[in-house]
């Protein structure tokens, strides 16, 4: 058995890849339209990783998507935790649970789903991070 993917249905591709690509810094491995179906998927992947992968899945047809409890988060190892977490802030994203212990943060994507980075090792504990509160729920 081996693990393939993880689906997350997106309501905006722009905003979703800008979060994702330029944001978390995946890459886009492939694109399917499906005309038929009315949707696209892309499929986005972390630089040198070649196991899981992230489906963004665009149905063409609006549709209102609830936030299901059912689905925790996806989880990146990163090698800089307040260099990205920066860098999201600098992009407008919402920290929701800064890295104050210099080993994990969460974010949101842009249609609320949960994101946890987890330093690669520890990073001793630094402001602003080390003050900062807890935003919304993550």
């Amino acid at each position: 058995m081996k693990y393939l993917h993880t689906m997350v249905r997106v309501t905006d591709v722009e905003a979703s890849l800008r979060f994702y690509c330029e944001g978390l810094g995946l890459e886009e491995v492939r694109r399917t339209e499906n005309e038929k179906g009315r949707y696209t998927l892309i499929f986005l992947r972390a630089p040198g990783d070649e196991g899981g992968e992230v489906e963004l899945t665009y149905n063409w047809d609006p549709e209102t998507y609830g936030e299901g409890r059912n689905f925790g988060h996806l989880a990146y190892r990163v090698k800089d935790i307040y260099a990205l977490c920066q860098h999201l802030s600098d992009m407008g994203v919402v920290i929701n649970r800064p890295p104050r212990d210099g080993h994990m943060a969460f974010v949101r994507s842009p249609d609320n789903v949960s994101i946890e980075l987890i330093q690669d090792g520890t990073l001793p504990p630094q402001e602003p991070w080390l003050s900062m509160p807890n935003t919304g729920k993550w």
